[in-house]
């Protein structure tokens, strides 16, 4: 194909940002805790276990999406999961109307985390192949989106639920965000086989390193470095999420906040979450992604340590936002991380695979901090577990380094022959 016959790829990316603002607003869901609690009187171990029901389907929804859009572009993936993610808020509606919160379970737990996997997956592995040359910057761009989800969502649920009740706020949302969803995904499409930018050339220290041939989705999961990366996202996951889940209530009891107060701390923890998925891929362009990795989980052992005794809002404020900092940036730093391990084309398949482990780490973690709360009436304990959880995850990211420098040898030598 002729340049000339190709979209525009920067329309491509912004696409991907929208879609991704709407479907990270599943982090606001700790807005919708305590007035469902209040509601109709269930426990908050019972209303949290719908955000890891969403991550765990949402897991399951990126290795559909990503196996499904290998095969038929992502244009097609994209609409059917804004639909499915619409539908889960309508259905949370009429479920909270009814009193059930096992149909809230189904709504925003399963059609919304299958939505959410399925749409995730489609624009961040299309942008990998429409901009190498900017691979890290650019798919920590996209993910970017994700992670300010919340930030739009929580003030306006906040004000829509104290107005009208939780079913309105659910059904506004969900009207919304299947019209903007399926819109977005009429952008996307695959660039042919073997594009890249005209006179682009791998330059820097990290492109020239990642790998040129293009692994099999079959490939990929038959090598160690795909469940090391597996891992490390899995432990990332599990310390973030526990608090994003939490960060309403937890907010509430440690500086005693009230609700409108703590939907600020959730959407400032948003921009940060947010800010964190596009600075760290950024930093990863310039030192690595294994060494970023590392970072991560160094800085977050200090900030899980300290954060119990803390009680002063604005420090509070700093500390959380520091947590939900890394928590992004280990999003916004995978997907180049597979791609450089794995080659592009089968992106959408492998990435998958990879974000698997994002589910399979919320099913755990927000439940331990819940119930843990629940039985000792604070979240100390479960916030200095996650502390050791994370001085145990910098072994994982020093493995992952030693694998890139000696696929760095590898290709230095390969370009000296």
């Amino acid at each position: 194909m002729e340049s000339r016959k190709l979209p525009n790829r920067w329309w491509i990316a912004t696409a991907a940002v929208i879609m991704q603002v709407c479907l990270g607003s599943v982090y606001a869901w700790s807005v919708f805790t305590k007035p469902l609690m209040a509601a109709e009187g269930w426990s908050l171990t019972r209303v949290s276990a719908t955000f890891p029901l969403a991550m765990s389907c949402l897991g399951i929804g990126t290795v559909i999406g990503g196996l499904w859009q290998d095969r038929v572009g992502p244009r097609i993936v994209s609409a059917v999961a804004g639909i499915l993610y619409g539908c889960g808020f309508l259905i949370a509606a009429l479920a909270t109307s009814m009193h059930s919160l096992y149909g809230i379970y189904a709504g925003y737990g399963v059609f919304c985390g299958l939505g959410m996997g399925m749409g995730y997956i489609c624009p961040v592995a299309t942008i990998t192949k429409w901009l190498p040359d900017k691979r890290g910057l650019m798919t920590g761009a996209a993910v970017m989106g994700f992670g300010a989800g919340a930030l739009v969502m929580s003030p306006i649920a906040a004000r829509i639920i104290i107005a009208a009740g939780v079913p309105a706020a659910f059904v506004t949302f969900g009207i919304a965000y299947l019209v903007l969803i399926v819109a977005a995904a009429q952008f996307y499409v695959d660039p042919p086989r073997g594009w890249h930018p005209e006179g682009w050339e791998p330059a820097s220290a990290v492109s020239k390193a990642a790998s040129k041939k293009d692994y099999t989705v079959s490939e990929a999961l038959r090598t160690g470095r795909f469940w090391l990366l597996w891992v490390m996202i899995s432990l990332n996951t599990s310390a973030g999420i526990s608090i994003m889940s939490q960060a309403s209530p937890l907010t509430q009891q440690q500086v005693h906040a009230d609700a409108l107060q703590a939907s600020t701390i959730v959407g400032i923890i948003s921009v940060f979450n947010a800010f964190g998925r596009v600075f760290w891929a950024w930093v990863s362009d310039l030192i690595g992604r294994a060494q970023v990795y590392f970072l991560l989980f160094a800085i977050q052992i200090f900030l899980f340590f300290a954060l119990p005794g803390i009680h002063e809002i604005a420090l509070f404020g700093v500390v959380v936002c520091a947590i939900a900092l890394c928590y992004g940036g280990g999003f916004g730093v995978m997907p180049s991380f597979t791609a450089d391990f794995f080659g592009s084309r089968y992106m959408g398949g492998i990435y998958g695979w990879i974000l698997l482990g994002w589910g399979f780490a919320a099913i755990p973690s927000p439940f331990m901090i819940a119930a843990v709360r629940e039985r000792t009436g604070t979240y100390e304990y479960a916030i200095f577990m996650l502390g050791f959880v994370m001085l145990i995850s910098t072994l994982f990211s020093v493995l992952a380094w030693r694998i890139v420098r000696r696929m760095s040898a590898e290709a230095k030598a390969a370009s000296a022959a």
